[in-house]
């Protein structure tokens, strides 16, 4: 029975790294490139961000960004 169980602990393990963080949201797109060869990254999947952050590729790395509004910001 022990190795039964020691194998669906493992299995709801991987299934619990591999659920969405509760981020439904997506990354906005990249239209700039870095002119550096190996950017740093802040982060490198979205448990490694605090709270309501995700882990998303930047300009130059990843970094943990928030939510962008839902309703676009207009100043003029």
């Amino acid at each position: 029975m022990k190795p039964v169980a020691a194998v669906l602990l493992a299995g709801l393990l991987i299934l619990w790294t591999e659920l969405p963080a509760g981020t439904a949201w997506s990354c906005p797109e990249v239209r700039i490139t870095c002119a550096l060869a190996n950017p740093p990254n802040h982060c490198f999947m979205d448990q490694h961000c605090p709270r309501f952050k995700k882990c998303c590729p930047t300009f130059c790395g990843r970094r943990c960004i928030s939510r962008p509004p839902a309703i676009p910001v207009s100043y003029g």
